[in-house]
């Protein structure tokens, strides 16, 4: 005879409810501060623009083909501009 011993409804519902809250919390701590939606926006964006250019540079250093490397090079330019743009 196979016996299972459950945990109690609801546990499981409440976990997600906490991983939730956990994931929301850092967003509502940079909105609540002293930065305007639009300073949260710039910086956002920033940080995709830095990721993208990791992510660059990474194919660049093991690109072997010219022409690939000169289209990562000028990915990589425009990704420097718009960073600088944005700082």
């Amino acid at each position: 005879m196979c016996q299972t011993i459950g945990m109690a409804r609801g546990w499981e519902s409440k976990d997600v409810e906490a991983q939730v809250e956990a994931t929301q919390a850092p967003q509502q701590k940079v909105l609540q501060g002293n930065k305007s939606p639009e300073q949260v926006q710039r910086e956002q964006e920033r940080k995709d623009l830095q990721l993208s250019r990791v992510r660059i540079v990474n194919d660049l250093a093991s690109a072997t083909h010219p022409n690939h490397r000169k289209s990562l090079e000028a990915a990589l330019a425009h990704l420097d501009k718009k960073i600088s743009e944005l700082a």
